[in-house]
């Protein structure tokens, strides 16, 4: 399975202990603040990204020490943890798997290369995939995410996903994400999801996500 680490991290020695710590940093944007205005405006992103997640990494950074898992990577952390370890270290990677895919807005934007094979193997058209993924989205109760991913069978699937949690803890590859928490989209949206999701498709970036297919 190649899953890509969206994390920047820095190496602490502690020479008392003899250990060494990764500690997480806030990934960088591949494109400006403006850049996906109006589906997400620049202030939406700047809270959401600039304070949210980093509230994720500073919080992650603070139970590292003596956890187990002080060495190990995002992904292994979210495969094995549980708790506030767990919590924290999804909602990182889950995070930067939904910044990371996203790209300027397209009026036509849809998506070319293999990962359209496979949508049309699995789900008949894109038009079909993109449905049911909306309604997924809409109809998902509370906070989470839905999401795109490969199973080890390789085929796709659609998941609805409950607060931090990912589908790479059942062994799938995570594709595609939604983030369907009200903090994503408050602030342009209101209570209208269904807008923000409709919008949501004009900036996806199908390039990334052919990269996570490996």
């Amino acid at each position: 399975m190649k899953i890509t680490c969206f994390f920047k991290k820095k190496i602490i020695h502690l020479n008392f202990t003899k250990k060494i710590i990764i500690m997480y940093t806030l990934i960088t944007l591949p494109y400006s603040n403006e850049d996906l205005s109006p589906v997400i405006s620049s202030q939406t992103l700047s809270f959401h990204h600039g304070k949210h997640l980093q509230t994720y990494v500073n919080n992650l950074n603070n139970l590292l020490k003596d956890s187990g898992f002080e060495n190990s990577t995002l992904e292994e952390t979210v495969k094995n943890s549980t708790g506030a370890i767990f919590n924290n270290a999804g909602q990182i990677l889950n995070h930067n798997l939904y910044f990371l895919q996203f790209k300027k807005v397209a009026s036509d934007n849809k998506p070319t290369g293999k990962i359209l094979e496979l949508i049309n193997r699995d789900f008949g058209t894109f038009e079909s995939f993109k449905d049911e993924f909306s309604k997924k989205s809409a109809g998902l109760f509370g906070s989470g995410w839905v999401w795109l991913s490969k199973n080890s069978n390789g085929k796709l699937e659609i998941s609805q996903e409950q607060n931090a949690q990912n589908p790479i803890t059942k062994g799938n590859i995570p594709l595609l994400t939604i983030d369907v928490w009200e903090h994503a989209y408050y602030l342009d949206y209101q209570n209208r999801r269904a807008e923000y999701i409709e919008k949501f498709w004009s900036i996806i970036n199908w390039d990334e996500i052919n990269n996570r297919l490996g």
